[in-house]
């Protein structure tokens, strides 16, 4: 399979997996999801859950169908996201929040090792050749 081929199939697929996380923020997940946001942030858990969900299908949705042009900036705002919301994956954590069958500290542990891998997911299948 050509590079150009798996690229554009990891990109579709991240952009599918934001999309999906979005409408999870919106519905199905929306407690769960909760579990992840510090106790910092100075929103409401609830309201913070429900605009990353806006963002990760807009987001999503710009993987998915913008012209190739954009594609590298594309995923380098996806990769800035994937940093952004770390510190959650961290808090929830160091809180020990359970969440997504996050039910050890070792699940939350692993967790946390996932994050930098879809930083290079988004960099990697948007980068230019």
């Amino acid at each position: 399979m050509k590079e150009e081929n798996i690229k554009t199939t990891a990109r579709i697929l991240l952009g599918a997996g934001l999309i999906t996380a979005g409408i999870g923020h919106l519905t199905f997940a929306r407690k769960p999801f909760q579990a992840q946001v510090p106790d910092w942030v100075p929103l409401k858990k609830d309201d913070t859950v429900v605009y990353s969900g806006f963002v990760e299908i807009a987001l999503g949705t710009a993987l998915v169908l913008a012209p190739k042009k954009y594609e590298d900036l594309i995923g380098k705002v996806a990769a800035g996201l994937f940093v952004g919301v770390f510190p959650g994956n961290i808090s929830q954590y160091t809180h020990k929040r359970s969440a997504f069958g996050l039910n050890t500290d070792n699940k939350r542990l692993l967790r946390l090792f996932f994050q930098p891998a879809l930083v290079y997911w988004a960099l990697k299948s948007t980068q230019k050749p």
